[in-house]
């Protein structure tokens, strides 16, 4: 199982998997790798390295306070410096994303494109709202089957996705266990997040300029509370060569597999290849 030690005896799981281009695949918030599960067999040709962010999946937990899209920058950069990656394209999902934009502004010689999930520099306020509500806090439902049958209610602006789908991501954002459904993150995470939000957000827009020169595709669920039609079309403005994708049925976030989010991802990948 790889491994990297960071310091403060934190130690990160993720996944390397394949030959070619270096993809750093980058989950959402209290997602893992497995977050690109449904995307992977269509990525081919590549070589997909997925990481669990501290205090998720098989990492290590932390001090919460460490929870921080700058500290998680630095993680995948000591990742990146492990496996001796001058260079690596990033798909970043939602909290990847932000991190991919933060590391073009940053350390912007180690990435060679960048491919942004339902994200922006503008998070919308209602999709933040809904995440301040349940993150930290397990399903009261009994189990994954329960979880499954629930999901299509708990997910609006979600449509036509079929039960086998629910299932198979249900397993991916709980852990049974002999009580119950539990977390497959720190709930701590929640702390970092409240913590987070009690001061003002900062202008992220500089990060997204940051990119300007590097091959950029955005896929934006049709539906989604947290990457607006209006900062996406903004996006669209500063960035004209700018792949973009709208993907109808889905809110934050899509999948990845649906037939749009894998032609802008196909493209993306031909501008760095």
């Amino acid at each position: 199982m790889p491994r990297l030690a960071l310091p403060g005896g934190v130690s990160l799981h993720y996944e390397d998997e394949g030959t070619g281009l270096p993809l750093l695949c980058l989950p959402g918030l209290t997602r893992d790798s497995r977050d690109f599960d449904f995307v992977a067999p269509h990525l081919t040709g590549l070589r997909l390295i997925r990481p669990d962010y501290r205090g998720r999946g098989q990492s290590d937990r932390a001090d919460w306070r460490t929870y921080t899209v700058a500290q998680e920058a630095a993680d995948v950069l000591a990742l990146m410096d492990h496996l001796r990656l001058p260079r690596a394209a990033i798909l970043g999902t939602s909290r990847g994303g932000l991190i991919a934009m933060l590391l073009a502004a940053t350390a912007r010689d180690r990435l060679s494109g960048v491919a942004l999930n339902d994200i922006g520099p503008e998070i919308g306020a209602t999709g933040l709202d809904r995440i301040r509500d349940y993150i930290g806090r397990p399903s009261s439902l009994p189990d994954l089957d329960a979880l499954a049958a629930a999901l299509p209610g708990l997910s609006p602006g979600f449509a036509n996705v079929p039960p086998d789908r629910w299932r198979a991501h249900a397993d991916r954002i709980a852990r049974a266990t002999p009580t119950g459904l539990g977390l497959t993150y720190d709930p701590d995470l929640r702390r970092a997040v409240l913590e987070g939000g009690a001061t003002p957000a900062p202008d992220l827009w500089p990060l997204f300029d940051a990119l300007a020169g590097l091959p950029l595709a955005l896929i934006r669920g049709a539906n989604s509370d947290l990457l607006t039609a209006a900062t996406a079309a903004e996006m669209a403005r500063r960035r004209p060569d700018m792949i973009l994708a709208t993907v109808p049925d889905r809110a934050h976030v899509p999948w990845l597999d649906e037939p749009p989010a894998l032609a802008a991802l196909h493209h993306w990948l031909d501008l760095i290849r």
